[in-house]
């Protein structure tokens, strides 16, 4: 299964007014800053998928991982969202802001 592919069958959607922007966030169920960030989302009412990564298998938090890392180039901590293609690493409200009304850095 292509990376893509496994992204997608993993996903939890979250319905929002707010479809602007393409985002899905990579989370850890118990991560207080992931807690912030899809908060912020939903106090937003912005759509956005996840993927909470100590949910899944092994073999498929592996396979994801590589293909953050080779994608992005950023390091990996949590969360770790991606809106239109573009990467913001942690919880950052401030760059999330932006993001919404322009794009991520």
């Amino acid at each position: 299964m292509s990376d893509k592919e496994l992204i997608a069958t993993l996903n939890t959607k979250v319905e929002g007014e707010n479809k602007s922007k393409d985002i899905q966030i990579f989370t850890l169920s118990t991560c207080m800053w992931c807690k912030k960030t899809k908060r912020y989302l939903n106090d937003n009412d912005v759509e956005y998928s996840y993927i909470d990564m100590d949910k899944i298998q092994y073999a498929q938090k592996k396979q994801i991982l590589d293909f953050l890392k080779a994608t992005y180039k950023e390091r990996i901590s949590y969360p770790f969202l991606i809106c239109d293609g573009k990467a913001i690493v942690g919880y950052n409200p401030e760059k999330y802001d932006k993001m919404l009304k322009s794009g991520a850095d």
